[in-house]
C-alpha cells in the first residue's frame, strides 16, 4: 500500500510527518513518500521517498499542479494532507482514483501569524476568506486527524459523520535523551526554546529572570536560550529584553535538529513556556512540553486550556498566569527551598512520559486508522 504526505508549510523532515507518522508506516511495510513545498530535497530518508522543492512563494495553481504531478507519479492509496491547499490537490487526484484524503490538522487556519501583515479591516476580510478555504478543505476530506482535542472545532462539528482520530504530538522514546538534574541551591539554569517573540512569552520569561535575581542576589542565575526570532520586529524586541537582563550568564544555542533537541537543553534545571493568553494559544497543546518531560525536566507553563484538558493533574511542574511574574518566581523558590519537591517533579515528568506521553502509546491506533481508511477507499 502506498501512502503520500503532502504539505506546503512543513519541511520534508518535519518531526511529526517524517520521523513519526511516515517512519511508523514504513516500519509496518507501507511504501511512503513525502512532498513538501517549503524545502529542497530529492532522495530517500531512512527508507522514505522524498520529493520536495521550495516553491512556497509561487502561486496556488503552480503548487497544486506540483502536488498533482507527484500524486499521479506515485499513485497512492491514501493521501495525508497538512494544509488546505494540499487537500485541494489531493481532491483533484481523487476524482479519477479511488483514494482516501486524510486532513491532518495541527495548526489553526487562519493563524494569528497569517493575518499579522494585514491592516485591521483587511484582517477580517482575509480571516473570513481563509476560514472558508479551511471549511472547504474539511468538506473535501474523507477523514480527519486532529493533533489535539481543542483543534476539533469547527470541522469535527460541521462534519460529524467523517471518521476521525486524535493523534497528539508524543515523541518516540528513541528521540528523547533523559537528563534529570540534581538542583544546586547556589545556582539555577532556566531554559526557553523555540520561537522568541513577545507573543510566545519571551518578555514574560525575562521578567521572571530579573525578579528572581533581584530577590536572590547571591543565587547564580543562568539562562539557556535555544531558538531564534522569526521576524525583524521580533529580533528587535528580543535584543531590547536582553539588554535589561539581570542574569549572571546567558548561553545561546541556535535552533537544533529534531534528533538533537533534547540534548540541547540537557543542562537546564527548569524549562519554561510563558506564551500569552489568546484564543489560538489557549487551544494549542505545545509540542515541546512532551520533550521537556521526556528528558525529566520540571516545567513552568502558561495555564493554557489545551494543556489543562489534555495533561490532567500537573504533577511535574506548575501552570501559571504568564503575566503574574511574582507567583512564577515563588514557584521557582519552592524548588530552590525544597530539593525533594524538585526531585519528585523530575521523576514524575519522566514517569508520565514513559507511561502516557510517548509515541508507542498511540502509534498502534494511528496504524489502525490508516488501515481502516484504506479499506474505505477501495
Amino acid at each position: 500500500m502506498r501512502i503520500l504526505f503532502l504539505t506546503t508549510a512543513h519541511r520534508h523532515n518535519d518531526d511529526r510527518i517524517c520521523y513519526h507518522q511516515a517512519a511508523e508506516l514504513f516500519a509496518r511495510g507501507y511504501q511512503v513518500k513525502i512532498c513538501s513545498l517549503c524545502s529542497d530535497f530529492v532522495g530517500q530518508l531512512n527508507g522514505i521517498e522524498i520529493e520536495s522543492q521550495n516553491i512556497l512563494e509561487q502561486d496556488s495553481e503552480t503548487k497544486i499542479q506540483t502536488f498533482l504531478r507527484i500524486s499521479l507519479g506515485f499513485q497512492p492509496d491514501i493521501v495525508i494532507c497538512s494544509e488546505p491547499l494540499a487537500v485541494l490537490a489531493a481532491h483533484r487526484y481523487r476524482k479519477k482514483n479511488k483514494v482516501s484524503v486524510i486532513y491532518d490538522i495541527t495548526e489553526w487556519y487562519p493563524s494569528i501569524s497569517m493575518l499579522r501583515p494585514y491592516s485591521l479591516p483587511m484582517k477580517w476580510i482575509h480571516g473570513i476568506k481563509f476560514l472558508i478555504i479551511q471549511l472547504y478543505a474539511g468538506f473535501l476530506s474523507t477523514h480527519f486527524i486532529f493533533g489535539e482535542e481543542t483543534k476539533k472545532f469547527p470541522l469535527a462539528h460541521l462534519f460529524p459523520w467523517k471518521k476521525k482520530m486524535t493523534l497528539p504530538y508524543y515523541p518516540d522514546k528513541r528521540f528523547v535523551q533523559e537528563s534529570v538534574r540534581t538542583l544546586d541551591q547556589r545556582q539555577i539554569t532556566l531554559c526557553i526554546t523555540g520561537e522568541l517573540s513577545k507573543e510566545k512569552g519571551f518578555g514574560n520569561f525575562m521578567n521572571v529572570i530579573n525578579l528572581l535575581k533581584e530577590r536572590h542576589k547571591n543565587l547564580n542565575v543562568k539562562v539557556l536560550i535555544i531558538g531564534s526570532a522569526r521576524t525583524a520586529e521580533d529580533e528587535i524586541y528580543v535584543k531590547q529584553q536582553l539588554k535589561t537582563s539581570l542574569a549572571d550568564s546567558i548561553e545561546y544555542g541556535k535552533p537544533t535538529s529534531f534528533e538533537n533537541f533534547t540534548q540541547s537543553f540537557s543542562e537546564a534545571d527548569l524549562c519554561f513556556d510563558l506564551r500569552s493568553f489568546n484564543f489560538e494559544n489557549h487551544h494549542s497543546l505545545p509540542i515541546k512540553l512532551f520533550y521537556y518531560i521526556g528528558a525529566g525536566k520540571p516545567v513552568i507553563y502558561s495555564a493554557l486550556k489545551g494543556i489543562r484538558e489534555h495533561i490532567g493533574p500537573m504533577d511535574f511542574g506548575f501552570l501559571v498566569n504568564p503575566d503574574d511574574t511574582y507567583s512564577i518566581v515563588e514557584h521557582i523558590e519552592q524548588y530552590i527551598g525544597d530539593r525533594k519537591l524538585y526531585e519528585k517533579h523530575c521523576q514524575n515528568a519522566r514517569t508520565r512520559f514513559l507511561e502516557e506521553f510517548n509515541w508507542s502509546r498511540i502509534s498502534g491506533s494511528f496504524i489502525d486508522f490508516i488501515t481502516d481508511a484504506a479499506k474505505t477507499a477501495r
